[in-house]
């Protein structure tokens, strides 16, 4: 494994190992020893999920750049390859808090990701003449808001299947990405009035912070994961700023080490003919690893609630069933 890996499979990484960024990707001029960020705020299933995924070594190359460049990583790859459990490992493994997730959709814009300003509820409380009228009670940032707060540590931004926004989204964000920089018209027209504003950010927990003269620019340049499945391209302009990875389908050794971390070193040691069934039928269109891992969880469950195994043509039924091909055209 390269040395200048921080990070690694198998083994918790070193943030402060990271060293200074390029010098056209320093973002502000306060400096901060950086510093691994607890678990507090972390949901079990993103835990257990960051904590049980096995990155092939081809990925570990684009990441540790990705995070020693300060530039976004746009991941492709087949459905249920690990594209968006990726962003979690590595902010479990390198302490960067728990990530921040962004899903696209068609009507998506930059200004959903960076915030939310609810106007009307603020009219209606002005109106009913409500004692507590402080705009900050009406916004609340959003993930790719949350990401860029200054900090001494770099926190985790997914934003998922970016291939689904409208074509002004990829674009929208370059301006983002290169500034490291935004700001909140809302709180810039009263910053003569109100120059500090607390707002909620993103967080699982909800937590305030407070914006000064509107504006918000990062410190430390998020290590952000956006996710593909290769439905549409993207201006070069956006990928120009990118570092860009493709995620193969798992070979045999790598399923049977997914297994033994999701299920346990005794089934992977008796899976070895359905891995080789599954590597087989994932050759001929695509599969998700999830689906061997509901196959042998399912064989498994039989096997400890019946008394007798299941007949090799019941076995074959289901087998069918939980690895149909995603790709209606190889269903």
């Amino acid at each position: 494994m390269s040395e200048w890996f921080i990070y690694r499979r198998g083994e918790a990484g070193e943030i402060a190992r990271l060293p200074t960024p390029p010098p056209w990707r320093t973002f502000g001029d306060i400096v901060e020893e950086p510093a691994a960020r607890d678990r507090a705020g972390w949901l079990s299933k993103d835990e257990r999920q960051a904590s049980e995924y096995r990155p092939q070594e081809e990925v570990l190359g684009p990441v540790n750049a990705a995070l020693y460049l300060r530039r976004p990583l746009l991941v492709t790859g087949r459905p249920g390859v690990g594209k968006s459990t990726l962003a979690y490992s590595v902010a479990y493994k390198l302490g960067l808090g728990p990530v921040l997730y962004w899903p696209i959709s068609s009507s998506s814009v930059a200004k959903d990701g960076l915030y939310r300003y609810d106007a009307i509820g603020r009219l209606q409380d002005i109106n009913m003449q409500e004692p507590q009228t402080d705009i900050g009670r009406y916004l609340r940032l959003g993930p790719l808001g949350t990401a860029l707060l200054p900090s001494g540590t770099p926190r985790a931004l997914l934003i998922d299947e970016i291939d689904k926004a409208n074509i002004d989204l990829p674009n929208d964000l370059l301006g983002i990405f290169e500034r490291g920089e935004y700001e909140i018209p809302e709180l810039v027209r009263i910053a003569d009035r109100h120059p500090s504003v607390t707002v909620r950010t993103a967080d699982h927990e909800a937590k305030s912070v407070e914006i000064s003269g509107g504006s918000v620019r990062c410190i430390q340049f998020p290590f952000v994961v956006m996710t593909s499945n290769g439905e549409r391209e993207f201006p070069e302009a956006f990928l120009r700023r990118c570092l860009r990875l493709d995620i193969k389908q798992p070979g045999p050794a790598e399923l049977a080490a997914i297994v033994e971390a999701r299920l346990g070193a005794d089934v992977s040691r008796s899976a070895g003919e359905m891995i080789s069934s599954y590597h087989r039928r994932a050759q001929r269109g695509p599969l998700a690893t999830d689906q061997l891992l509901n196959t042998l969880h399912l064989f498994r469950a039989i096997s400890l609630t019946c008394r007798n195994d299941l007949e090799p043509t019941e076995r074959e039924q289901l087998e069918k069933l939980l690895l149909q091909h995603l790709d209606a055209a190889q269903a």
